[in-house]
């Protein structure tokens, strides 16, 4: 451990890894601070990474030269592409992982980044330094930070700090009436950085979160659940990952029952979502059990799936009861599931409280307003998931080293990608409860696919330095067969039918595509990946083209810079609920500013008055510096 470094990375979980990763691989020094080496990537929950809306995110972190897809193929041991039955659109990824296989491979990968330092320790103060008048800082920004204190007292100075903290924040776990200080099990929380925040003048809040039992593989009746096998031919999460080469299991998909329902409902006066002792919000869309039974009262069963958490691992979790009922409660309600009724418990259920920052205290580089180099990525931007956490810390990491470089910070949009939906939603839309990505949050998920992460991410990733020579080599013959295969569509026929048009007919597939292809061309055979990608879009074409029109009228509102010396208390006409909000957020744009929440058409309207004629002023030959990307004069 050295005393000084360009960033530090505060927290070694999905965020933190990649954040680090990210950082490092930009040329910076970074030290990346957890609490214990072995426990960088843990899967505090569900030992999965991908899913609806999360696969396309593992798909964009990798093409912007992130490590969570690198980290998945190794350790995946069920790969399934979800959503087969529906459109391309919401097509996701998804990977059953070994539980110490993943964060195994995530060390590793670390391990060989140049300037990487990793130190053992928890962090307790956000050191900063008062910005003199006159001095340059982040929009009202009065502090800059200058490093972070351990709890052991040693002092690592740094240019930024990156903080990406989980559930770690004055954590408190509960399972029935017992409370446990803890991050997640068997782990302590860090009450100090808490309170360093809020010295800092940051409003904290609370949420909350969840986990279900784990039984023993061994005791488990598997003959009466329901087998749920991976794609007979994996599909990987990285351009970089040839084949899955490694043993594909099974999962197992069981029901509660009335008898489960009954125990629960029984114990409700126990359980301390209902008893007062949990105050904060959880997750709507990934309820606890007991919370199902009494917000879904007329359905007579809930779905449990049996994830095995590795090939060697004796832990099957049991995902679809996430609770915090007593552990007694947890035995009765659990051996009456089919197939559990003599399974043996390894780990109870529990839920878990924490600190977090609301969000309009940050900006879309995920950089903080009120100090100066300071970043924030993953549950402490009220997020709950590890696709969702690793998103932010990619761009948290990329931020930082912008910040140092006085570059541009880098802020993906709503039409470019999952992970910039996701920021912008967390900006505008200041979460009340932990906030996880679905493909009904995109509005242009046609044009967000999984399968074409590479073509929107991967040239952004090369500009900027996180997408190295060999992943470019990888890319650039990818992209050249999508122009050859366009070609080639563009200009053949079939059957006397021209290419284009037979694409969309309801017989054309891989095989018979790769077929006529040979027939136009002679070429050798092309990837699966690439010809897929055409097919997609040939049989989507006119839904593509609507699309895109609809998000070229949205990139003319993003390109309305708003000045960040907007003072919105003077804006006569906007509603003066409007003008707190818009205060709140201090959108970039236009376009974000009427997606804030509380913002309505008539305040927008006001709104772009006044910026029409802010421009006018603007003498015509200055380039605007008014917001990250807009390189001139909106007109």
């Amino acid at each position: 451990m050295r005393s000084r470094y360009d960033i530090v990375v505060v927290g070694g979980g999905h965020a933190g890894a990649e954040a680090a990763w990210a950082a490092a691989r930009l040329g910076a020094e970074v030290a990346l601070v957890t609490m214990a080496y072995k426990a960088i990537g843990r899967m505090s929950c569900n030992p999965a990474i991908g899913g609806l809306g999360k696969g396309q995110m593992v798909r964009e972190i990798d093409a912007l030269g992130g490590i969570m897809a690198l980290a998945a193929d190794r350790a995946g041991i069920q790969f399934r592409m979800l959503n087969r039955s529906k459109g391309p659109a919401v097509w996701a990824p998804r990977a059953q992982a070994e539980r110490d296989g993943y964060p195994g491979a995530l060390q590793e990968l670390l391990a060989g980044a140049r300037a990487l330092d990793i130190i053992e320790g928890s962090a307790d103060t956000v050191l900063t330094r008062e910005l003199t008048e006159g001095a340059t800082g982040n929009g009202n920004a009065r502090q800059r930070v200058t490093g972070v204190t351990l709890e052991d007292g040693r002092r690592i100075r740094a240019e930024a700090v990156i903080l990406t903290t989980g559930t770690f924040l004055r954590g408190l776990m509960h399972c029935g009436l017992e409370q446990t200080d803890g991050g997640r099990i068997g782990e302590p929380a860090a009450n100090g950085l808490s309170a360093s925040l809020e010295s800092l003048g940051f409003e904290l809040g609370r949420l909350k979160t969840g986990t279900p039992p784990r039984v023993h593989r061994g005791t488990i009746d598997y003959g009466a659940c329901t087998e749920q096998k991976g794609d007979e031919i994996p599909t990987p999460f990285s351009l970089m990952t040839d084949a899955i080469g490694q043993r594909q299991i099974e999962c197992w998909i069981t029901w509660t029952n009335a008898r489960v329902h009954a125990h629960i409902r029984a114990n409700l006066d126990r359980a301390p979502l209902y008893t007062g002792q949990i105050q904060s919000t959880g997750p709507r869309y990934c309820p606890s059990i007991e919370d199902k039974i009494v917000r879904f009262a007329d359905k007579p069963r809930h779905q449990i799936f049996l994830e095995p958490e590795g090939y060697d691992n004796e832990r099957v979790y049991c995902n679809g009861i996430s609770t915090s009922l007593p552990r007694d409660v947890q035995e009765a309600y659990v051996h009456e599931v089919h197939g559990l009724e003599q399974a043996k418990i390894l780990q109870y259920g529990y839920a878990i409280e924490y600190d977090w920052v609301p969000t309009h205290q940050i900006k879309t580089s995920l950089e903080t307003k009120p100090v100066d180099g300071l970043f924030l990525a993953g549950q402490i931007n009220g997020t709950s998931g590890y696709e969702e956490a690793a998103g932010q810390g990619l761009v948290a990491g990329i931020n930082a080293v912008q910040g140092l470089r006085r570059d541009e910070p880098l802020v993906l949009g709503r039409d470019e990608a999952y992970i910039g939906v996701m920021i912008d939603d967390l900006i505008t839309r200041p979460p009340t409860e932990p906030y996880r990505m679905f493909t009904s949050r995109a509005e242009y998920r046609l044009a967000l696919r999984a399968d074409n992460a590479d073509q929107r991410l991967t040239p952004i990733g090369r500009r900027l330095g996180t997408v190295d020579d060999r992943r470019w080599a990888r890319f650039q013959p990818k992209e050249q067969a999508l122009a050859l295969i366009k070609e080639l569509c563009a200009t053949g026929h079939v059957d006397g039918v021209a290419l284009n048009a037979w694409l969309r007919r309801p017989d054309a597939d891989m095989v018979t595509f790769a077929e006529a292809l040979g027939r136009i061309n002679g070429h050798a055979p092309f990837g699966t990946d690439v010809l897929e990608q055409i097919l997609i879009e040939a049989k989507y074409r006119g839904y593509m083209e609507r699309q895109g029109r609809q998000i070229e009228r949205f990139r003319r509102l993003e390109s309305l810079a708003i000045p960040p010396s907007i003072d919105y208390a003077s804006l006569s006409g906007v509603r003066l609920e409007a003008r707190d909000h818009l205060a709140r957020v201090a959108p970039r744009t236009l376009g974000q500013a009427a997606r804030i929440s509380g913002i309505n058409p008539a305040d927008i309207n006001v709104l772009s008055i006044y910026l029409l004629g802010h421009w006018r002023s603007v003498d015509q030959g200055e380039v605007s510096r008014y917001g990250a990307g807009v390189r001139e004069k909106p007109r």
